[in-house]
């Protein structure tokens, strides 16, 4: 059978940084609250001449370059995003033309706000597994800070900006646990959760992007309970138990959350790739920016499972197990 397998990774942030200490003189907040809270000690801040998409493009040229290909070898771009260029074309097409994928490639952006990323993989997993693709482009990538309403304490200290990108490719495997690759996707959504983590605005209402609005204690509880079961599903479905997992690769959101899965999995600190203390919460990106982190620290060895994980507004969730 046909598995997609990660065969490179790329890794962007902004230049401008905010520190916690930053924060201090804008909203009132202390830098020592910001950090016990969440774990993060600075964001990374998009410049006002930098887009979702020129960070992507960055990204996405280290992936490419780490893999010694070039745009030409690329089927498909996906791009998990929640804060596009534009409202039309997709950051995709846009990200297709400015790296120079072939014209008439597939390129389109998924939005499942910080599960964008596990989706936009699920994704491109699928075209790869039906013959629809050989190698695919996918991408997360974020400008939350135009989304944030910078007097708003319990928001803007957590996001940031960033992008991240994975090459993935098909290979011949046997259908097995022991194969290469995307083993296994799992992904949920319930909407009836929407309001306590959405946008304030959109095109076919405010007519305008709107600001991050959080219920932050009911957010923490769903999403330690909605990523313990899917952590439970991923298992179950593989037949294999926590003691199988060699690295768990969340998102970086809060590190409270990221602990609670470590403790459901029974991970040591040196089994996790952590980034919020660097860059908060940048949504779609984290993942494949702590995915480049472990690539270019060559901590992954071939034939580890790593298990990704993450939970974003809609509310969205997902898991994906991969054998490196």
């Amino acid at each position: 059978m046909i598995r997609s397998r990660i065969v490179s990774c790329g890794g962007y942030l902004p230049e401008k940084v905010v520190t916690n200490e930053d924060l201090e003189k804008i909203v009132d907040t202390t830098a020592d609250w910001i950090e016990q809270r969440t774990g993060i000690k600075q964001r990374h801040i998009a410049q006002d001449d930098e887009t979702t998409v020129s960070l992507a493009v960055k990204a996405s040229k280290i992936a490419l370059e780490n893999a010694n290909l070039s745009a030409e070898d690329i089927d498909m771009v996906i791009v998990g995003t929640t804060t596009p260029d534009m409202t039309f074309p997709s950051c995709a097409a846009l990200i297709q033309r400015e790296l120079g994928v072939k014209p008439g490639k597939i390129a389109f952006d998924v939005q499942a706000v910080c599960s964008g990323f596990v989706f936009a993989l699920t994704t491109a997993n699928s075209f790869i597994a039906t013959g629809q693709a050989k190698r695919a482009l996918v991408i997360g990538a974020e400008t939350l800070s135009r989304i944030i309403d910078w007097d708003d304490r319990t928001t803007c200290v957590l996001f940031g900006d960033g992008a991240g990108a994975v090459i993935i490719e098909a290979c011949e495997g046997e259908g097995t646990i022991d194969d290469t690759g995307i083993l296994s996707t799992h992904l949920h959504t319930e909407g009836q959760l929407a309001d306590i983590l959405c946008a304030s605005g959109g095109v076919s209402t405010s007519g305008e992007a709107g600001f991050i609005t959080m219920e932050g204690k009911e957010v923490f509880k769903h999403a330690v309970t909605r990523l313990a079961d899917v952590v439970d599903e991923t298992l179950e479905h593989n037949g294999i138990t926590k003691e199988d997992i060699d690295w768990l690769v969340p998102h970086q959101a809060n590190s409270r959350i990221i602990e609670a899965t470590m403790r459901k999995l029974d991970l040591q600190s040196d089994q996790v790739i952590i980034t919020v203390q660097n860059h908060g919460n940048t949504s779609a990106a984290s993942i494949p920016l702590a995915l480049y982190e472990g690539y270019k620290n060559n901590a992954f060895k071939k034939g580890e499972l790593l298990l990704l994980e993450a939970m974003g507004g809609g509310l969205t969730w997902g898991a994906c197990l991969v054998r490196w």
